[in-house]
């Protein structure tokens, strides 16, 4: 009896073996993949046309390789992972040794034909694996790797302390909202984190955060679902090289009222400032896109500069048209002075007696003496255009001193943001 009860039980065994099969072959058979089926590839994978496919999508940020101002684009290396739910290919895993997961050719499946819409790169730097991961529940798991160009619409107001928000849409070709639905994998908190832990190239710029519409907009009747990058500029580099010389050519205009005025070095000096602002004018139009609607606050500043400079370069030339109107009344009454004289020497040289000699000789010795008396001092008329030109030069300083003020602090509270010097 016991000898039946053996021979059952390894009959049993045997027909439990033969039942489960371990091989892929298997497997793709009992999914009709084993040979050529049509109506997997073209077919949306639905058993009831009016279920909704949802496709879920996750971006991860590797690299912000380059911001293009001039042609308004983001160059970043992006990881794209797209996964959605095909109901004909499931299966149970105990009937085939524990198979969880089965990697077929995307040839052979539906592919959802998502795509970005701001996209502008060249084709050529897309990598896409020619695989599809299957899992048993039907779930497909497909992999992009992409050096991605898109076009961004760049703020360039607050340059260099920008924050820029560029969006990558996706969308699919095809299917409207009713046939196919976009959502997010993971919560944009995650995306950030590990964007932030994986990206290995930065530039001039930090990630602030990767944030998705979960709803996504209308848009021809097709659902979208759009990633926000949110990224920020490191502007250290552009204060030193380019905002703190400014500041510091207007500093030394402002020095230059201490320079003597009867001395040609200040007008030279001055007009050498302004062509100094003018090259780092030149080299802020290098770098910044031509606009005229929004005109960024850098340039605002450098112009401001220019014409507090401009304007010092004017006053320094009137004063200098004043001072050489003055030094001309003074040689024209010089001349008034000592010509009479002169004459009259020359016509009664011969006339004149010894007496009269003497009163000439002492009536120009006594001249002398109160001229040495008053050391020097030039007549009233001679020094009012002089005058004129210390009052107009004290005016305009302290006017000068108030506006510089006056600019820079404003400038100082629109521009810089509160948490540069954090």
């Amino acid at each position: 009896m016991s000898a039946w009860r053996t021979l059952a039980l390894l009959a049993f065994t045997g027909s439990c073996a033969a039942a489960l099969d371990c091989s892929y072959s298997s497997l793709l058979s009992h999914l009709n993949l084993s040979t050529s089926n049509d109506l997997l590839t073209i077919m949306r994978p639905v058993r009831n046309w009016t279920t909704i496919s949802v496709v879920r999508l996750d971006i991860l940020l590797y690299g912000i390789l380059e911001v293009d101002e001039k042609s308004q684009t983001l160059t970043s290396h992006v990881w794209i992972q797209t996964v959605w739910n095909n109901e004909y290919l499931t299966w149970d895993p105990v009937q085939f040794c524990g198979i969880k997961r089965l990697t077929v050719p995307k040839s052979m499946l539906w592919i959802p034909d998502v795509i970005i819409e701001e996209d502008a790169s060249d084709s050529g730097s897309m990598k896409v694996s020619p695989y599809v991961t299957l899992h048993f529940n039907g779930l497909m798991q497909i992999y992009t790797r992409q050096r991605l160009t898109s076009t961004c619409t760049l703020n360039l107001y607050s340059f260099p302390f920008d924050k820029q928000n560029c969006n990558l849409s996706f969308h699919s070709m095809n299917y409207d909202q009713k046939t196919l639905t976009l959502l997010t994998l993971r919560a944009d908190d995650f995306i950030t984190d590990v964007s932030e832990q994986q990206l290995v190239t930065k530039g001039e710029w930090t990630l602030k955060a990767v944030e998705a519409e979960q709803n996504g907009t209308q848009y021809s009747n097709r659902h979208i679902l759009v990633f926000q990058v949110r990224i920020a500029r490191k502007p250290m580099l552009y204060v030193i090289i380019f905002i703190v010389p400014i500041l510091c050519l207007l500093l030394l205009d402002l020095a230059s009222f201490f320079i003597n005025e009867a001395r040609g070095e200040k007008m030279s000096f001055k007009i050498t400032v302004l062509l100094s602002i003018s090259v780092l004018l030149l080299i802020l139009k290098e770098m910044l896109p031509s606009t005229e609607e929004n005109l960024p606050l850098i340039a605002s500043y450098c112009i401001g500069v220019f014409a507090l400079v401009g304007f010092s370069v004017l006053e320094a030339m009137l004063m200098s048209f004043l001072i050489d109107l003055d030094n001309k009344c003074a040689k024209t009454d010089n001349s008034r002075m000592n010509t009479p004289v002169a004459v009259e020497q020359q016509k009664d040289d011969v006339k004149l007696t010894e007496r009269d000699l003497m009163k000439l000789v002492l009536q120009e010795v006594r001249s002398s003496a109160q001229e040495v008396g008053k050391g020097g001092a030039v007549e009233p008329k001679q020094s009012c255009y002089r005058t004129v030109v210390n009052i107009i030069d004290g005016i305009y300083f302290c006017c000068y001193v108030c506006t510089v003020g006056i600019f820079v602090t404003v400038v100082y509270i629109k521009w810089v943001p509160k948490d540069f010097f954090d």
